[in-house]
């Protein structure tokens, strides 16, 4: 069904989102790239993870507001498929 997978893309969006703000606004991902050895490139880690928060953010909305939609009722509603308009009697005659 569409609003399922709709609703998966939003909870996996939102997971995402979720990860990377723990990242950015934690010292989870420092501690780990020091218990690796790979301490060096914690200076680095706001160039890649501010963008990327972003977009995750960003993609968290498109997918809710594409599963809020999905769940709409077809008929009568302007973000539905029909062009964005209402149907009327006279478009039930042709």
């Amino acid at each position: 069904m569409k609003t399922a997978s709709s609703k998966r893309r939003f909870y996996a969006a939102l997971a995402g989102t979720a990860a990377v703000a723990l990242c950015c606004f934690t010292p989870v991902l420092v501690l780990a790239l020091a218990a690796v050895g790979l301490g060096a490139f914690t200076p680095y880690l706001d160039y890649v993870f501010y963008p990327a928060l972003l977009v995750m953010g960003a993609v968290t909305v498109l997918a809710y507001r594409k599963w809020r939609w999905g769940c709409a009722p077809q008929s009568g509603i302007p973000h539905a498929e029909g062009g964005g308009r209402h149907k009327g009697p006279e478009d039930e005659s042709a």
